[in-house]
């Protein structure tokens, strides 16, 4: 039977409260894919109501039951894989192969590198060997909401729910309305494990609503959230009244510095890097900004690729871009290129309008800006689709000086083979990461940003901590 309709409050799949029909529209040919439920203040509060009375006795379930609920979900989720793949491919346009391989991956990394993580994580650490009798006790904050997006479903939902119910606190999550269907698979996996009834929740719901509900709710103790800069600050004052944790993860307008003794392939790396999911990722690198003596060949370069770069359906194999995931998404990016073609930028690939070959479906043609100037629109507005807006530098303190230019603080990328070069705009760059020559970061290492891209850390240790308290206690004896 199918669970679209319905929501997972207290370990059982629940009809509405009150009928509410919510369309998900497959951006691949703009049609209905499926139709949803939005929850309201009843549904909110009796998925909270569920979560508040499950979190004592869900604190209190040992670290190594804990280890054992953790290393089921990951088997779980890994039998479920297609369904996750087919869900996000219908829900939110990633091509079926991307899908498989990056958006249902993520989830595996980061359950995978959670457990790793918690294995041997302390919750009672002493405080130093110059006060013995005292400890820092690591507790868990309580009941948590988990607001998603919709671009990595997966990569959000489990950075956010794995690391809570690991270190014992209970859950809501509301995922995007526009790409709920595969939280609906992970609740079935979730249920599937056998959690306590209450310890998981899932209610589907808009910003406005169940959103809101969640933030000023007096009985949650954190909201953890990613998406927009603008709705992470609206949640931030929504909770300010309860005076409850706020966690954000939001936008970014990432530079991707390439100095001239770059290795080869770094703009084309770069460009690939930037189109990846449509543009649809917070940390893609939309601002390319070149050494001047490169500056033109590197312009040919990234015109070509983005050139060569196919957009077709999302359930078509193969190594192409989708469609982006709505008709909002669609015209707020069109507005933009239509901006950045009337404040004077140089249109050097793609531009307005479908790609050729599409007569339907939100597919937005690869586009490369040149001669950008890092004051216009488009070097400072987040777009959130296949847009590159290329830049010109003459000095290192010049190109670290226009990357730390922005709102935001979240991703920025150095290419470089002067390895002394490459630390020294790694320490100068304003933001929470910073990668070097194409190099992913480790496994477990921390997400988030500085500035308006948000608070917090995801992943890791740094997850785990996320939902923590620390209680001070002295006159410990063992």
């Amino acid at each position: 039977m199918s669970h679209h309709k319905k929501f997972y409050i207290n370990g059982q799949w629940v009809a509405p409260s009150q009928a509410n029909d919510f369309d998900v529209i497959n951006p691949s040919n703009e049609e209905v894919c499926a139709t949803i439920s939005l929850g309201s203040q009843a549904d909110t509060d009796a998925a909270v109501a569920a979560a508040k009375a499950a979190f004592p006795a869900w604190a209190s379930v040992s670290h190594s039951d804990k280890l054992d609920f953790l290393q089921a979900v990951l088997k779980e989720y890994k039998k479920r894989a297609d369904d996750l793949a087919e869900a996000m491919s219908l829900e939110m346009g990633a091509p079926i192969d991307l899908s498989r391989t990056s958006q249902v991956g993520a989830g595996i990394w980061h359950i995978s590198n959670f457990i790793t993580a918690f294995k041997d994580f302390k919750f009672d650490r002493m405080l130093g060997d110059h006060a013995p009798n005292d400890r820092i006790l690591m507790e868990p904050i309580g009941v948590c909401a988990m607001i998603t997006p919709w671009n990595w479903p997966m990569n959000q939902v489990t950075l956010k729910c794995i690391p809570a119910m690991a270190v014992g606190c209970t859950m809501v999550l509301k995922p995007s309305e526009i790409a709920p269907l595969s939280s609906i698979v992970f609740s079935e996996i979730m249920d599937a494990v056998g959690l306590p009834d209450g310890v998981y929740n899932m209610v589907n719901g808009d910003g406005v609503g169940v959103g809101t509900q969640l933030s000023v709710h007096p009985d949650v103790d954190m909201v953890s959230f990613t998406g927009s800069t603008r709705a992470g600050s609206l949640i931030t004052k929504a909770a300010a009244d309860t005076v409850k944790r706020v966690a954000l993860e939001l936008g970014g307008k990432g530079a991707n510095i390439i100095y001239a003794d770059a290795d080869e392939k770094a703009v084309k790396r770069g460009v690939l890097h930037m189109m990846q999911n449509s543009g649809q990722s917070c940390n893609a690198p939309s601002r390319m900004l070149v050494e001047r003596s490169i500056y033109d060949a590197a312009v040919e370069t990234a015109a070509s690729v983005a050139n060569a770069i196919e957009c077709a359906p999302a359930d078509k194999e193969g190594r192409h871009i989708g469609p982006v995931v709505s008709e909002l998404q669609y015209n707020k990016i069109q507005d933009l290129i239509q901006i950045g073609i009337d404040e004077g930028a140089r249109l050097v690939a793609g531009g307005l309008g479908r790609p050729e070959n599409q007569n339907r479906g939100y597919f937005v043609r690869p586009t490369i800006f040149a001669d950008v100037s890092n004051d216009m629109t488009i070097a400072q507005q987040e777009i959130f689709g296949p847009v590159l807006s290329m830049i010109p530098f003459d000095t290192e303190e010049e190109a670290l000086a226009m990357a730390n230019d922005t709102l935001y603080g979240l991703t920025n990328y150095v290419q470089t083979t002067d390895s002394a070069k490459a630390n020294r705009a790694a320490r100068a760059l304003r933001s929470g990461m910073v990668e070097i020559n194409g190099t992913s970061r480790g496994a477990g290492a921390p997400f988030g940003g500085y500035k308006q891209s948000g608070s917090g850390r995801e992943g890791g240790l740094w997850g785990l901590d996320d939902f923590l308290e620390v209680k001070s206690v002295s006159g410990w004896v063992e």
